[in-house]
């Protein structure tokens, strides 16, 4: 026999290795005979059972018209073929019995079966046809499915004629492959390929009671043969377990495996070099009795069962479109000339690319991570202080983070392996890891982290496994910021854009690098005519006396602003506010300064209001559709001490401040104090007062008010009123 292991060898290159190892080979046969004559065994006597020549034509006379008329139909298919013959094998029977012939009863079977093999034969070398009507290199039609199980992570069917194999793919992590116990060779096995031949695939009725030696041969051929193109682990980690099942055989369908296999690997989105076809191609010979020596012979392409049993050689080949992967024969002869062996080679070829064709046409690359729900893998590397921090007391860190996200996570000698079922779980269990652990900060990158402490320069953010870094109150947003608490408040977890170093290492972080700029689409809107055309000269931040002036000019501003929600409409309370850098400084300076503030503007509103109603004639009502800074000025006095519309207004992460009453829900009743839902996904808490109140349930409504932040950023509150 011929057993190949091979990355897609030529058949040129492999009829030459055959030419140079076979007369090496030759050269160890007179040792071997040497050895038996001094030390062999003496051989057995044994009789041989010998068919007589009168038995064997009694026999043929009955039944080789029928059984020539059998195999030249075409339109009968494998099981309707053998029983046909075998209602020929019951009417020769019957008729030996009426004469009761005995000698001829005892090897009936073994007469028939030569009679077909002489019918069989003869018609392939003389005519050129096959019992199946097909010519002698053609090959079965052919039937591929890929993904027809779309719940597994791959799945094919492939048919060939009345051959049929059902393949699958499970991936799963570096830590499932298979470990071997061997004192040679790899300790683990990543690609497995478990092929499964039960008896209902031909026509049978048994109970299956483990593998046998042909189910692993099989297996282990079809394995070799897709070996070779598979992906190097380094770049494709995951453990692969192709499992093949036979539904209906009619020969090859070890060969039927490799290709079911090969559709379904690309349907599972692993990144195959290329598609992997097998074909069996069988031998009819004719032998001169005399010498032994084959006088004429037929290479047949795409054996069938029964050309297999009845054949010469069964040459089982694997490959690509480039060369060849995997090789099996098995012989009946005693020998056969090499150079029939190596014509067989480009028989093979010829078939196997018609096959991957066929193959192509179904599927040509393998399917993209997004078309599949197969699992994601991603290895890093880190020191091992890093990775006993994430492993933590016990595996305690390691596994919260288990629960938490839903994905695997392996840690060996450096190196942290996350497993997940979907991209969505890889990428929390990411996020999760790159929060505990950290990872090496990059200008340009984007982390998430938690506002710690508000400065009036700007905020200090906790990010990147305990990392601190200062957002600037320049770099919160595209337009002006007053107060960095307008922004962003304590407890808001951001993300942020690294965008340097300053001179003493301090992380510099970004939030406007992860907005959009709103003043290019503006501009762009200006230029396509959607606003108003204004005039040529730069824009100005006007401060509160010119605002009167200047109003009828920035109506179509202020619309614009209206539009795109950074201003109220002016038919509700306005809330936006046009200061100078005075004005500002002069109200950040004490809060003593505000009543006087309060006086000069009250004075600025009615001046200017004199000068309006000199140059603009009075309307009526028409305060609604008016942008006037008195409007503006009244809305900021009414609404600091409205408490109703405070408690009114939804509560956010950034409009909760110190001072802010709201009615909120006991979410969780704890020894000391209670955890309080304010809603819109914020968390409070309330510590007991000594004397006070601690009879609560679930549920209850309190009246609560902001009076200060924990180190973490948790807002505490203080009771105002329960009901």
């Amino acid at each position: 026999m011929i057993d190949v292991q091979a990355r897609e060898i030529t058949e040129k290159d492999l009829e030459a290795g055959l030419r140079l190892a076979h007369p090496e080979a030759v050269k160890f046969l007179e040792p071997q005979i040497r050895l038996a004559a001094r030390a062999g065994k003496n051989k057995k006597d044994y009789k041989l059972s010998m068919v007589s020549e009168k038995t064997l034509e009694k026999v043929r006379n009955l039944a080789e018209t029928q059984i020539e008329a059998v195999f030249t139909d075409s339109s009968y298919g494998k099981f309707e073929r053998g029983e046909a013959l075998d209602n020929i094998t019951q009417d020769v029977r019957r008729k030996l019995e009426e004469e009761c012939d005995e000698e001829s009863l005892n090897v009936l079977p073994k007469v028939i079966d030569t009679v077909r093999k002489q019918v069989v034969r003869r018609r392939i070398i003389s005519e050129g046809f096959r019992v199946d009507g097909r010519h002698l290199d053609e090959v079965r039609p052919l039937h591929c499915e890929a993904g027809n199980l779309p719940i597994l992570h791959g799945s094919s069917l492939f048919s060939r004629g009345d051959t049929q194999v059902l393949c699958t793919v499970t991936l799963g992590a570096p830590g499932d492959a298979q470990r071997l116990e061997s004192l040679v060779g790899p300790p683990t096995k990543r690609f497995m390929l478990h092929y499964s031949f039960p008896p209902f695939s031909i026509n049978e009725v048994g109970k299956r009671v483990g593998l046998n030696r042909r189910e692993v041969g099989h297996g282990t051929l079809a394995e070799k043969a897709l070996l070779a193109v598979l992906p190097p682990e380094d770049d494709f980690p995951y453990t692969v377990r192709v499992n093949s099942e036979v539904m209906a055989s009619d020969g090859s369908t070890s060969m039927a495996t490799v290709c079911g296999g090969s559709i379904a690997l690309m349907d599972a989105g692993i990144p195959l070099q290329e598609h992997v076809a097998g074909v069996s191609v069988g031998l009819v010979s004719e032998v001169d009795p005399s010498t032994g020596a084959i006088k004429d012979y037929r290479i047949v392409t795409d054996i069938l069962g029964l050309e297999d049993h009845l054949g010469d050689m069964d040459f089982k080949i694997a490959g690509t479109r480039n060369g060849i992967t995997a090789i099996q024969l098995d012989i009946k002869p005693a020998g056969i000339p090499l150079d029939i062996i190596c014509e067989s080679l480009e028989h093979a070829r010829k078939g196997r690319l018609q096959i991957l064709d066929h193959m192509e046409q179904e599927i040509s690359a393998p399917r993209t991570e997004d078309d599949r729900n197969r699992p994601r893998i991603a290895t890093m590397k880190f020191s091992n202080d890093v990775l006993r921090q994430l492993i933590g007391p016990l595996g305690a860190v390691k596994r919260k983070v288990e629960e938490e996200t839903g994905a695997r996570l392996s840690i060996s000698d450096g190196t942290l392996t996350i497993v997940a079922k979907n991209q969505s779980v890889m990428e929390k269990a990411q996020d999760k890891i790159d929060f505990i652990i950290g990872r090496e900060i990059e200008i340009g990158g984007v982390y998430k982290g938690i506002v710690t402490s508000i400065k009036e320069y700007g905020a200090f953010v906790e990010f990147n496994g305990g990392q601190q870094g200062l957002l600037h109150i320049s770099e919160l947003s595209h337009e002006p910021v007053s107060k960095v608490s307008d922004v962003v408040c304590v407890g808001q977890q951001l993300s942020l854009t690294c965008i340097g170093q300053d001179v003493r290492g301090n992380i510099k972080l970004s939030l406007k690098a992860t907005l959009p700029n709103p003043g290019q689409s503006e501009a762009k809107n200006v230029v396509e005519g959607s606003v108003p055309a204004m005039s040529k000269t730069p824009k100005v931040w006007a401060s509160v006396e010119s605002v009167s002036n200047e109003l009828d000019e920035l109506k179509p501003v202020a619309e614009l602003l209206v539009n795109r929600g950074v201003v109220n409409s002016p038919s509700s309370s306005p809330a936006f506010l046009i200061r100078s850098v005075a004005e500002c400084d002069e109200q950040e300076k004490s809060t003593g300064l505000n009543e006087a503030s309060k006086i000069t503007s009250k004075t600025s509103r009615t001046s200017k209001s004199n000068r309006k109603s000199k140059t603009n004639p009075p309307k009526n009502d028409d305060s609604h559709s008016s942008f006037s800074s008195s409007d503006i000025f009244s809305h900021t006095e009414d609404s600091s001490n409205n408490d109703e519309d405070e408690g009114k207004t939804p509560v956010t992460a950034r409009n909760l401040k110190l001072g802010t009453k709201v009615t909120a829900k006991v979410y969780q009743i704890r020894t000391h104090g209670l955890v309080l839902d304010l809603g819109g996904g914020v968390r409070a808490m309330y510590r007991f007062e000594a004397n006070g109140k601690r009879d609560f349930e679930l549920g209850d409504e309190l009246r609560v008010k902001c009076t200060s932040f924990s180190s973490k950023g948790v807002p505490v509150m203080s009771l105002v009123d329960a009901y």
